[in-house]
């Protein structure tokens, strides 16, 4: 399995952090954020990763991670010209996955647990995707997923009326259908190719599996929930913590 980590977009709600430099550069604990989503991925035995970022911070995510070779894994590096939503930036990286089943990770989300056994069982999946569910106190900022016992029905994007408290966080896993689905979704009215379009196609072919997240889960994007990610990985040291 290949990782595909996206670190664009312009970090607006972390003004003026994010007019000294890109928002997954901001130190989280001890390590800049973009650390975070890398360490996760290399103990999931995912080390071919591809960052993907924008045109104005290209040069400071690549110095500061370079090759990999300190973080034991390999950095493929793509730049995402304009902002057209998640699943925009994840068309770039067809060319790097070729074919093969990915894990995509927001790269300013942070995971107190590891997510070794999400990996593991989208690996015993036969086909499609697997996303990760948390319930949350503000599903309106975020996917939210329709449940019935076993399954994902329906994903709706930032509703105002959420029909559940369960989000879709910034964690998925695809087959190599991902690309061809890309292609075939529509711009929502925010004008963006929605990953929430993807999961969907999924659900329409019920190859959409989940797993509920363990442990505190973070998307560092206001200053709220980057004090939260900050919390996290300050307990912890930066170290990820094991299931069971």
């Amino acid at each position: 399995m290949k990782g595909i980590i996206l670190a664009g977009g312009r970090g607006t709600r972390l003004h003026p952090l994010t007019k000294a430099t890109n928002k997954h550069l901001l130190p989280v604990g001890r390590e800049p954020m973009l650390y975070h989503p890398i360490r996760q991925m290399v103990g999931a035995d995912i080390t071919d990763i591809l960052v993907i970022t924008s045109t104005e911070h290209m040069g400071d995510v690549v110095n500061c991670l370079g090759s990999g070779k300190e973080l034991a894994c390999s950095f493929t590096y793509k730049v995402q010209e304009e902002a057209g939503g998640i699943a925009h930036a994840l068309a770039l990286g067809e060319g790097f996955a070729r074919g093969e089943p990915i894990c995509v990770i927001l790269g300013d989300n942070v995971f107190e647990y590891a997510i070794t056994p999400y990996a593991q069982a989208f690996v015993r999946q036969a086909k499609g995707a697997r996303v990760l569910l948390k319930e949350v106190g503000d599903p309106e900022r975020y996917g939210v997923a329709a449940l019935d016992e076993k399954h994902v029905i329906d994903i709706e994007e930032k509703p105002a009326s959420p029909r559940s408290s369960f989000a879709v966080v910034g964690l998925y896993f695809y087959d190599g259908q991902v690309f061809d689905i890309i292609r075939g979704i529509k711009p929502s009215p925010r004008g963006e190719l929605e990953i929430t379009s993807v999961n969907n196609a999924y659900i329409e072919r019920a190859e959409l599996q989940y797993d509920i997240c363990v442990g505190r889960w973070t998307d560092a994007g206001t200053f709220d929930s980057l004090l939260e990610a900050n919390s996290i990985l300050t307990e912890s040291e930066n170290r990820i913590l094991p299931h069971g």
